[in-house]
């Protein structure tokens, strides 16, 4: 029975990482338009949970996109130099939408390992029962 509580502490930590990577994700893409808005990403490591005796998934800080920022050439933009060109985003929308699939499919397996360690610990329960 610890062991399938040890599962609902790790599958719990994934799906909180994965939830703060969509949250990352969501606020790149919002943002993909603004001008010198720097790409979020977060870092996951592990964790281990001396309580539970589990290692769990842990998220590191949030680290903007150091990159270049690129020149857009627009002279009626509001930011716009001299030359016409003022300084875009580094978020890039292709990328963002394939985070945010690997994110929602990671947090959905670990969802479903919840699941199962659920309707186990309920079968286990209900055998104590009889």
């Amino acid at each position: 029975m610890a062991d399938l509580f040890s599962t609902f502490a790790i599958a719990s930590s994934g799906m909180d990482a994965q939830s703060r990577r969509l949250r990352h994700v969501a606020e790149n893409i919002a943002n993909a338009d603004t001008p010198g808005y720097r790409r979020k990403t977060i870092d996951f490591s592990s964790q281990f949970d001396r309580a539970r005796g589990v290692t769990t998934v842990a998220t590191g800080r949030v680290k903007l996109d150091r990159g270049e920022l690129p020149r857009i050439y627009d002279p009626g933009h509001a930011l716009a130099d001299g030359d016409g060109y003022y300084r875009g985003s580094t978020v890039n929308t292709m990328v963002e939408m394939a985070d945010a699939r690997e994110a929602g499919r990671s947090y959905e397996a670990n969802l479903a390992m919840f699941d199962q360690a659920r309707q186990m610990s309920q079968s286990l329960i209900d055998l104590l029962r009889r």
